[in-house]
């Protein structure tokens, strides 16, 4: 299989599941503190993880929970961050210049500020009242601290099965998913490699990874056009412009906003020839219960743009970690 170590993809997996004493410890901390409400701020890959964070709890907590974009704050504040707010970031350099800027007024503020970085010997991890430091799998981080923080307040009666679960199975079911969907991406890839524009539909706790896959990974890592649209939007404008041969990707997932992609899924064929539909329900992950596979769809989905990408990457002859501007260029 291209490009595919299934060891160290099972490594970093367990090794991000093995954060969630560290996780815990903080989060215990925080309630037995108290707070007014909970932060995700972010900017690009990390300000669409911290919306997936918020579509995972809004609908199980009464807990202030909202996402905030780092260059947004810094030009035009939050009232809602306040000394008793606990702030939530990721960093993968550790030397992002928006969130740093962002951490240094959340701490002139007074909140509490938790940071995974995955450096952590730069400004932005000492910075941070809490630190944990470990690569990859940011969107298993966030919902970790959030599923915490619902357990805390008695809203996840089902955390210790749910977790349970997720230990013994969640990992090596993520592998298998990117061993299925490997033949998949590589007639998605052919396909698409050149595509002049693309468009990906998302909903639900899959709406901020596709927003990000569309810019961080076609845009920024494969440099294809993209447009992301969250698919309760898509019939206010976008559908306009699809013809019958555009490129058109549908993500569907098991959480309660499955049915928003289900409607697009079920239009498009009306007037596009070209579409794609991903649906995390066809990808089995041994061990994990029905009840909880809504929660996951993000993961199961994220493994098989993995495969997508890799041979992306292959035919284009395009590595993904060049860049020709991000962090070459002063900006």
């Amino acid at each position: 299989m291209l490009k595919f170590d299934e060891g160290k993809v099972l490594k970093n997996m367990e090794g991000a599941l093995r954060l969630r004493p560290q996780i815990n410890e903080v989060i215990d901390d925080i309630f037995s503190r108290g707070f007014s409400n909970i932060c995700w701020l972010g900017i690009g890959g990390t300000y669409a993880s911290a919306m997936q964070a918020v579509v995972h709890m809004k609908e199980r907590t009464e807990l202030e929970t909202f996402y905030e974009n780092a260059a947004v704050f810094l030009t035009t504040g939050n009232k809602r961050v306040t000394k008793d707010t606990f702030v939530v970031i990721s960093s993968v350099t550790g030397s992002t210049e928006e969130v740093v800027q962002a951490v240094k007024k959340c701490k002139e503020i007074g909140a509490k500020v938790l940071g995974f970085i995955d450096k952590a010997d730069t400004e932005l991890a000492s910075l941070v009242d809490y630190l944990i430091s470990y690569p990859l799998n940011e969107q298993l981080k966030f919902f970790m601290v959030g599923d915490r923080f619902m357990y805390l307040a008695g809203e996840f009666a089902e955390y210790d099965e749910f977790y349970s679960e997720m230990d013994q199975h969640f990992a090596k079911g993520i592998v298998e998913v990117e061993k299925a969907a490997d033949e998949f991406g590589k007639e998605f890839a052919k396909k698409h490699h050149e595509d002049a524009i693309h468009y990906f539909v998302g909903a639900g706790n899959q709406w901020g990874a596709t927003y990000s896959y569309a810019m961080c990974y076609w845009e920024e890592q494969h440099w294809i056009k993209t447009k992301s649209i969250e698919a309760h939007e898509f019939f206010h404008g976008m559908f306009e412009i699809v013809e019958r041969d555009t490129p058109v990707t549908i993500y569907i997932t098991e959480d309660t906003q499955r049915a928003l992609s289900e409607r697009v899924a079920r239009f498009i064929p009306q007037i596009c020839g070209n579409y794609t539909i991903i649906d995390a329900k066809d990808y089995d992950v041994p061990g994990i219960s029905e009840k909880f596979r809504g929660a996951l769809s993000p993961f199961i989905l994220h493994a098989v743009n993995n495969r997508i990408d890799v041979h992306v990457e292959q035919i284009n002859r395009h590595p993904m970690e060049i860049r020709r501007y991000y962090r070459q260029l002063d900006y």
